[in-house]
């Protein structure tokens, strides 16, 4: 802009010098005014006007397309993405069914693989009736509970009354035996008076000096003393028996208490025992719930719509994590564009994106959706290290994930692996 004012400067300079008579001429022909309307002259300033015009207009137009080149980044490292859905097995077994073919079209949820359900179909039999069996032996234990509490409380009491019953009976026979003991005492001192009777008596006889009928009764008194006292000392023995017969029972009784006050712990090992049981049909029923789950993983749905791409065939003997299908959802494709750092400064989510495509010369309409973390080359694999000391800078890029707007890609002809050219409107 200062050289054209300067050029200006100088071509009405030179033009003033121009129509500036000289001093010699002035003062042979005198002013003349008239001079700087003359054609020449108003050609002059009209050459200048253009100019200075043009001038404006170049900085003004230079102005605004570089206002317009900034207004936009574009790149053409930029390519047709989308997560695609690997279908694989969940369970071992025989392909016996594919139900579509290559490049087909499927919905989100049609069968697409099946797989020989009989080992599974008997696998969910065998469960529900291991099932089945355990609740029948929680119900029962169950029912034990109350039982088993019962008989403890009664088996308590009962005992504890049986004890009460030994000590009575022990006290009975213990003086059963001390007037058994008493009564042999009695006879023992009459049998010994009946034995002296006997003796004198014998002498009287022998002397002549009592009747022989005299001897004969304190003969049969001794007899029947003596019988007295064997029936006494037997009643005493058998008085003996009895109290430890009692005693036994005291001891059967006492043993019997402490077994019923073992009650409480045999109620609460039965409880234990119903709660390994419920435990047990908590078991079969995740067991049962599996074996279902795995009846219906013999048949291989669609995780979503799209196109499919398949690798398996009948016949084929499948393993669990075994990839049998790949499903490309056409309807969920975006635009990753690798855009250099350069380009970064003013780029945002929400920014306005034109995406041309190479295949097809369509362009699409679209939104910047997010930024990338970090720059490509950091989630390869091998990542590169500068900390070398022969480091070279290189300008790095930077994945950008471009969305299209709705109904853009109705007809779903973008396909993932597309190469587009992205153009961001930064205005």
């Amino acid at each position: 802009m200062n050289m054209v004012e300067q050029n200006a400067s100088a071509t009405v300079s030179d033009d003033t010098a121009a129509s500036t008579p000289r001093a010699g001429d002035a003062a042979s022909s005198g002013p003349r005014p008239q001079d700087k309307y003359s054609p020449t002259a108003r050609r002059k300033r009209r050459r200048n006007l253009v100019i200075l015009g043009s001038a404006v207009v170049v900085i003004i137009a230079g102005l605004l397309l570089w206002r317009y080149f900034s207004s936009y980044e574009s790149t053409d490292d930029a390519q047709v993405d989308v997560h695609l859905d690997p279908v694989s097995a969940r369970i071992s077994g025989y392909v016996v069914k594919v139900n579509v073919g290559d490049n087909q079209w499927v919905e989100k949820g049609d069968v697409l693989v099946e797989i020989d359900p009989t080992d599974y179909q008997v696998a969910l039999a065998q469960a529900q009736a291991n099932l089945a069996n355990s609740e029948a032996t929680a119900r029962s234990l169950n029912i034990t509970v109350p039982i088993t509490s019962v008989n403890s409380t009664s088996q308590l009491q009962f005992t504890s009354s049986g004890i009460e019953d030994a000590r009575a009976a022990i006290a009975a026979a213990e003086k059963q035996l001390a007037a058994a003991h008493q009564q042999v005492e009695a006879v023992e001192a009459t049998d010994v008076k009946a034995q002296d009777d006997l003796r004198r008596y014998k002498l009287l006889v022998d002397k002549r000096e009592v009747s022989q009928q005299i001897y004969d009764q304190a003969l049969a008194t001794a007899r029947s003393s003596t019988a007295n006292v064997a029936a006494a000392i037997a009643n005493e023995a058998a008085a003996q028996q009895v109290v430890q017969q009692t005693q036994s029972r005291l001891t059967q009784a006492v043993a019997n208490h402490e077994y019923a006050q073992t009650g409480p712990q045999q109620v609460s090992s039965t409880k234990e025992r119903v709660q390994a049981a419920i435990a047990d049909v908590q078991e079969k029923q995740a067991l049962l719930q599996q074996a279902e789950l795995n009846l219906q993983y013999t048949k291989i749905i669609a995780p979503d719509s799209g196109e499919v791409t398949k690798t398996v065939v009948v016949g084929l003997n499948v393993q669990p994590g075994q990839q049998m299908l790949t499903v490309v959802p056409l309807r969920e494709v975006y635009i990753t564009a690798n855009f250099k750092e350069t380009q970064m400064k003013h780029m945002r989510p929400g920014q306005r994106v034109q995406i041309h495509v190479d295949s097809s010369g369509r362009d699409y309409k679209g939104h910047v959706d997010s930024i990338a973390g970090a720059t490509g080359p950091l989630f390869s694999v091998l990542p590169p290290e500068n900390a070398t000391g022969n480091y070279v800078k290189i300008v790095q890029r930077i994945p950008v994930k471009v969305v299209l707007e709705p109904g853009e890609n109705r007809d779903l002809q973008l396909r993932p692996g597309m190469s587009v050219e992205p153009t961001v409107y930064l205005r």
